[in-house]
């Protein structure tokens, strides 16, 4: 069984999506979606600066199994990556809520009532 916090909103793609300060949206992958990729080796964040839309592919996570897309939860400016995934992306393996990819300057915070709940994502995504 995959771990849901309820603090945190869901994509189908299986990103999380946190509100923190300033409008900020800190983004991760879930433990479902980890447990899917198996051992991660290598991860791609998206460039300070960028502009992101709801829903486009703006970062890369490669496993010993395959390489998946990592899509925007929300529409805005990319403010924040964790960089220390870049020397050690198995971190996601270990703690896919505690290590996030990257930050999210939100243009619109209605776009988060669009994304699921533990509970919905749970019955929908993550089985």
């Amino acid at each position: 069984m995959s771990i849901i916090p309820d603090d945190l909103k869901y994509a189908n793609t299986h990103e999380w999506a946190r509100l923190e300060p300033e409008n900020t949206v800190r983004v991760g992958i879930s433990d479902f979606a980890q447990a899917q990729l198996g051992d991660v080796v290598f991860i791609e964040l998206p460039d300070l600066g960028r502009k992101v839309k709801t829903g486009e592919a703006c970062a890369v996570i490669e496993s010993v199994k395959a390489a998946s897309d990592i899509y925007s939860p929300v529409s805005g400016e990319v403010v924040g990556v964790n960089a220390g995934l870049t020397d050690s992306p198995e971190l996601v393996n270990q703690d896919s809520y505690g290590h996030w990819l990257f930050l999210v300057k939100a243009d619109d915070l209605a776009e988060l009532d669009q994304l699921l709940t533990a509970e919905q994502y749970e019955k929908s995504a993550a089985p």
